[in-house]
């Protein structure tokens, strides 16, 4: 590469950070409200004008607070460790398009790449736990591969439905592929016309498959360990897991790798499944902005709604539910495809497994609370005024 094109990419790369931690902050003060007007309070007020400033204090806090070093770590792991979190976090970006052009550098396997990215952010979890010679630290950073593995086979099982449906992994063939198919053609060219009109839908894979929707956010959350998957930091179990030992600047580096990454699975869902940055009358950035913020909000609201999980749960829920259901959806993806079969089969066959699903789910949760109440001779459902 010439020396012109080095500088170009190092101006991409550095502009894509200066947006990334825009957007981080954005995404703090957004929680914070959002989460505050659920449980009937303001949130931040004083800090600058509806309290916008209050990521930035958050941040400069965390900047000039002192940064500590624990004798008996590991020193090269210690610090090596938020780099291993942040670096792939960051790189995702580079073959996410936000627009059809705005892209750093689209990729014909570009979710592969994505995948594959995701899955090094264990790694470093994983050496901060182990560096910091704290045994709450390592139990922290034991559980955390535990539970991003777990919840990685249903992530990779999905994808492989979506590139079963689309026969692509190119993530703005994807998003073409549901759309009607002269716009699709006319946004991919030419060149690309036969491969859209042979792996062409025509309406965004939320309404044909719902089940990859569904299992996709869970799994998306697990990764990301938001609420109600954030056992591996759980503050009143292992005291603050693998980042135990962390502060200051270099706990904030695992801060902002988790909001990057709640972001990546928002844009990833409004890639995957709401058709990207299409849309009636707007401008296409500001679809792939209101879809993927819309995203964000509902998981926003399944932190503000949800308890923590305990890790048997967690553990149990991955292996005998979201991972079986993720080989369903490659099953029925494939004979879908494979039979040529309308949409409105797949349709019916991911909401079938949905409603029997949560019907289980709904009869073991409740079973145990309904034998108890009649033990005590009370029907389930009736208040105490009205008995």
């Amino acid at each position: 590469m010439s020396v012109s094109a080095i500088l170009m990419m190092a101006m991409w790369l550095l502009s894509l950070f200066t947006i990334l931690s825009l957007v981080v902050l954005s995404l703090i003060w957004i929680e914070r409200k959002f989460l505050g007007r659920l449980q009937r309070r303001l949130g931040p007020t004083r800090t600058g004008p509806f309290g916008l400033m209050q990521p930035v204090a958050d941040a400069v806090k965390l900047v000039l607070k002192e940064d500590m070093l624990p004798s008996w770590a590991d020193k090269a792991i210690f610090w090596v460790a938020p780099l291993l979190v942040l670096v792939p976090s960051f790189m995702i970006w580079v073959t996410i398009p936000a627009t059809e052009g705005l892209v750093v550098q689209n990729l014909e396997m570009g979710l592969f790449v994505i995948v594959a990215l995701l899955i090094l952010s264990i790694l470093g979890i994983l050496l901060a736990g182990w560096g910091s010679a704290n045994k709450y630290g390592a139990l922290g950073g034991l559980r955390a591969a535990a539970q991003l593995v777990s919840y990685e086979v249903p992530l990779v099982m999905v994808v492989v439905s979506i590139a079963i449906l689309v026969q692509s992994m190119d993530l703005r063939i994807i998003v073409a592929s549901q759309l009607p198919l002269a716009t699709a053609q006319s946004i991919l060219g030419e060149a690309n016309q036969s491969n859209v009109a042979f792996n062409h839908i025509g309406v965004p894979l939320v309404l044909i498959f719902p089940l990859g929707l569904v299992l996709f956010l869970i799994a998306g959350l697990a990764e990301v360990g938001r609420i109600p998957f954030d056992i591996y930091f759980a503050e009143s179990e292992i005291v603050g897991g693998p980042f135990v030992e962390y502060s200051g600047a270099h706990w904030a580096v695992f801060f902002l790798a988790e909001y990057i990454n709640t972001f990546v699975v928002a844009a990833l869902v409004a890639l995957l499944f709401l058709a990207g940055w299409h849309g009636p009358l707007l401008p296409p950035l500001l679809w792939f902005l209101i879809k993927t913020y819309s995203v964000i909000l509902v998981i926003y609201w399944i932190r503000g709604t949800f308890p923590r999980l305990r890790i048997d749960q967690l553990m149990a829920f991955g292996w005998k539910g979201m991972i079986p259901l993720s080989f369903v959806g490659v099953v029925i993806t494939s004979v879908y495809r494979f039979y040529d079969w309308p949409n409105w089969s797949l349709s019916l066959m991911s909401l079938t497994t949905l409603a029997v699903v949560g019907y289980w789910m709904y009869f073991k949760f409740t079973r145990p609370v309904i034998k108890l109440a009649r033990s005590y001779g009370r029907e389930p459902g009736r208040s105490r005024s009205a008995r």
